[in-house]
């Protein structure tokens, strides 16, 4: 563990680096399934943004947006002295990954699922299924030890994020669920994704693979066919039976695409 740049970090292994940047409300913890594997070929770098987890928020007065938390982790990446790592990120981490590759600021980008690529009516979902996960995650809490244990309650929990909740670790996913409440960052990050679009795919020259769950019920697998009209150069990937955050649902699927990127 680490902290350097005013942002928390996880570092294993050797190699090219790559850095992996979590969702919103999310961790660098969540990369735990496959970190390991990653780390036998890269020098891996998890962070956890700024306002989440164990990350400060950024300076007072200024907004936490996908811009300027991609202009967060720009800056860490210079005060780390890496030149021009690899990157891949998940949801709100994919897209700072790609406009960390419009940036030019790294070697190439791989974006699981990333936000952008909605139109306004799945954007109000999608913000509304959060909300909605994090209002009962609170309600839930005093519980939530005995919860975690329980594939039913982590189902039910978790559902909109993974296809496949009882395969969670139950330790791990309490200190998820602990990201998720208590991340200060989380409102206003959450309300300035209304204003967020991916656009201008050409001004990304560096390599970019897009990879959706099949079964992402946050991201709807539509925003994918997006993607590829948008970003008709990128390499763009189905990931077969998993959700939102496929990491813990099919590793080795999340494994052939960043190690092949």
């Amino acid at each position: 563990m680490g902290g350097a740049g005013d942002l928390h970090y996880q570092r294993q292994g050797s190699g090219e680096p790559l850095v992996l940047i979590h969702g919103i409300g999310s961790r660098h913890g969540v990369w735990r399934p496959v970190v390991e594997q990653l780390a036998l070929e890269r020098e891996v770098f998890a962070i956890d943004l700024p306002g989440f987890a164990e990350s400060p928020a950024l300076p007072s007065g200024t907004p936490s947006s996908v811009l300027t938390l991609t202009d967060a982790v720009e800056a860490w990446i210079r005060a780390m002295g890496l030149d021009r790592p690899h990157v891949a990120g998940n949801s709100l981490g994919g897209a700072i990954a790609l406009e960390l590759a419009r940036r030019n600021a790294v070697r190439s980008a791989a974006a699981l699922s990333p936000a952008g690529f909605w139109i306004a009516i799945e954007n109000t979902y999608a913000r509304f299924v959060l909300k909605t996960a994090r209002s009962l995650g609170r309600r839930a809490r005093p519980l939530a030890p005995t919860l975690a244990h329980s594939k039913l309650a982590r189902g039910l929990l978790a559902g909109p994020f993974v296809a496949h909740p009882s395969r969670l670790d139950p330790d791990e996913a309490l200190l998820d669920l602990a990201a998720f409440l208590d991340g200060p960052a989380f409102d206003e990050t959450l309300d300035r994704t209304r204003k967020y679009y991916f656009a201008n795919g050409h001004e990304l020259r560096v390599p970019v693979t897009i990879a959706w769950g099949t079964r992402d019920y946050l991201l709807l697998p539509q925003q994918a066919r997006r993607a590829r009209r948008l970003l008709p150069d990128a390499r763009h990937v189905s990931l077969r039976g998993c959700g939102h955050m496929p990491m813990g649902d099919d590793p080795k699927q999340v494994l052939d695409v960043l190690l092949s990127h």
